[in-house]
């Protein structure tokens, strides 16, 4: 039966003002995965990283989504699914979404591509929902669709690909845990309309900046007065690293998804290569393990390493 291996990238979701709604993919670090249809109904999940991620098909974020593409197309096949993350699970990085997209995507093509870049994003969402309660797309959006993504909507699916700008991505993924669901539960239920009418602004600054290619418009709307001020208390050392990578001549940058990874944005990737440099010996100060990465926008996504067979 058809085989496919997958290359899934990280994503940064929220990109700082925009919860939720923003996110982009990014080349370091990526996932490994290689799909199998099988003649029989069974869905088969093996990992071969360190994580001790649940292999159950109803308890693994690729399985359920896999099961939830077998319920909806009454398939007879089944699918064997081997997954290598390096993605690290609650860091931040999207590592939920990239079994999540890896998984309807690769079961499209093994199919015969009979689902659309909407369709797939629908059912990989269930993957997130496992994850972390809640059936957002913004990591999954760019992961399929490649670049940065706009989630317009999730109900029905509305998703606005955007402008992949010329920039480089430094990020820092400091080895303490915070899992999406905890960093939810912390978020104020209410907000003033003064810091909703500023974050709007930000938002809207980010998008046409990102589209018209101006670094400078979008240094300036990379500000979030909603989300930030409260997860960055989870995140070591957040305010400092923040405050010197500007110093160093980030555009900007903030908490990748719900953290504890921490990004910045740079036009010139010698200037992320400092920034990355400054992260890790800021870390490596106070006995924090680190992983750190210095990488383009992917404008692609997902991609094929070896294609049907």
């Amino acid at each position: 039966m058809k085989k496919i291996k997958l290359k899934i990238p990280a994503t940064v979701a929220n990109l700082v003002c925009g919860f939720d709604i923003l996110g982009m993919a990014v080349y370091e670090p990526y996932d490994e995965m290689e799909i199998r249809l099988l003649e029989t109904h069974e869905i088969i999940i093996r990992h071969t990283d360190p994580f001790g991620l649940p292999e159950e098909p109803f308890k693994n974020v690729a399985g359920i989504v896999l099961l939830k593409i077998q319920e909806h197309f009454n398939l007879k096949n089944g699918f064997e699914v081997i997954i290598h993350k390096n993605i690290k699970p609650g860091s931040g990085l999207g590592s939920s979404a990239a079994s999540a997209a890896g998984a309807a995507l690769g079961a499209n093509i093994v199919l015969g591509n009979i689902m659309s870049k909407d369709e797939m994003i629908h059912f990989a969402m269930f993957g997130e929902e496992l994850a972390s309660g809640v059936r957002h797309a913004d990591n999954i959006a760019p992961c399929i669709y490649g670049g940065i993504t706009l989630v317009k909507s999730t109900n029905p699916i509305d998703i606005i690909p955007l402008n992949a700008p010329d920039l480089f991505v430094a990020a820092v993924h400091p080895q303490v845990e915070v899992k999406t669901s905890d960093s939810r539960q912390i978020l104020k239920k209410t907000i003033t309309l003064k810091s909703a009418v500023e974050q709007w602004g930000n938002i809207a600054g980010l998008v046409a900046g990102i589209q018209k290619n101006d670094f400078s418009l979008i240094g300036r709307s990379l500000n979030d007065v909603i989300v930030e001020p409260v997860r960055s208390i989870l995140i070591p050392r957040f305010d400092e690293i923040k405050s010197k990578s500007l110093q160093i001549g980030a555009l900007g940058g903030g908490i990748s998804g719900s953290g504890p990874s921490i990004f910045m944005l740079t036009e010139e990737k010698e200037t992320a290569e400092k920034i990355a440099g400054m992260m890790k010996a800021m870390y490596d100060e106070i006995q924090i393990d680190n992983l750190i990465y210095v990488s383009k926008i992917n404008p692609v996504g997902i991609e094929i390493v070896e294609e049907p067979n």
